[in-house]
């Protein structure tokens, strides 16, 4: 649906983009994750036809953005990181006015609002004014406003931020629900755990450039020798870390009081002969906690950084 290719933009000396390429599938959840100025609001910026790149081609639908702007801006819906809402008026207003913009009048407007408040939830909410309402009700009526005129692609800019948890789990059922009716979305967010649980594949940004792109199993392969074993052992020998260093697949260990911190590549495989090794020295194993790899790790492991740094 959506081509990105060798995009840059600059801002005089800085470079907010630099030379990325990405395609966005129809129906998929794609998401863009990376720190704050990472380039992703300025990437949805050019693709929303909000600015010009420095150079580099967009192609939606077989066309270029910008040799024929108007067929995307028709087909897209976007949900902007700051709120744009007019607080005096009541949700339904505020709803009726951007319905107006995108050309819809009279009984398909009614019905589109409805049909809108009953996926944001505040059917029971929109006579009232938006300066009453909280942060997430905020957030939702600005996924509301950019549903009405049914896009085919919708762009999400961090639409979870400052928000309470219980809007924020209401926002992310509510991204499912688009992409199971259809709609392609592009999601931008520095939340991994949003990334993992939300998008079909993903591209990691930091510093205007994709540092890697995939699945979040393809991008979680990139690491996977970082899965962590914590064992906490009754008794601890002397030559027990050396034992556990030995077993295949075992990249390095560590003690520390009553724990062996292991590090391998497939934890629930190197499982079994930990045990053993542990039975082996009259050791009882109290307790065992694996983590296995997430984008987090992946972000740290590309960068030597850690995500939200």
């Amino acid at each position: 649906m959506l081509k990105v290719d060798n995009l840059y933009k600059n801002f005089g000396n800085i470079v907010a983009v630099d030379g990325i390429s990405f395609e966005v599938k129809k129906g998929e959840i794609f998401g863009l994750l990376g720190p704050n100025g990472a380039g992703k609001s300025t990437t949805i910026s050019i693709i929303s036809t909000l600015i010009p790149p420095t150079s580099g081609e967009i192609i939606f639908e077989g066309e270029s953005i910008f040799e024929n702007s108007k067929n995307i801006r028709q087909n897209l819906g976007i949900v902007p990181q700051d709120i744009a809402l007019y607080p005096t008026l009541t949700g339904y207003e505020n709803l009726k006015f951007w319905g107006n913009l995108y050309g819809l009048k009279g009984t398909e407007l009614k019905k589109r609002i409805n049909e809108v408040a009953d996926i944001i939830g505040l059917n029971g909410r929109l006579k009232d004014k938006v300066e009453k309402y909280s942060g997430g009700m905020k957030r939702r009526l600005n996924i509301g406003a950019a549903l009405l005129h049914q896009p085919e692609l919708l762009i999400m800019d961090e639409p979870t931020v400052g928000i309470d948890p219980q809007s924020r789990s209401h926002i992310l059922d509510t991204v499912l629900k688009l992409s199971a009716k259809g709609i392609t979305i592009i999601y931008t967010t520095h939340y991994m755990e949003e990334a993992e649980n939300l998008c079909t594949r993903i591209c990691i940004m930091d510093e205007g450039k994709i540092i890697a792109s995939g699945t979040k199993q393809e991008l979680v392969e990139l690491v996977r020798e970082k899965t962590q074993i914590n064992i906490k052992l009754d008794n601890i020998s002397d030559n027990m870390l050396q034992i556990f260093k030995k077993i295949q697949g075992v990249s390095d260990a560590t003690i520390f009081d009553d724990t062996v911190t292991l590090y391998g590549e497939n934890g629930d495989m190197l499982l079994a002969e930990i045990i053993s090794k542990a039975s082996e020295k009259n050791s009882k194993i109290q307790s065992i906690d694996i983590q296995k790899p997430n984008l987090e790790a992946v972000f740290l492991h590309l960068t030597g950084k850690a995500l939200r740094d």
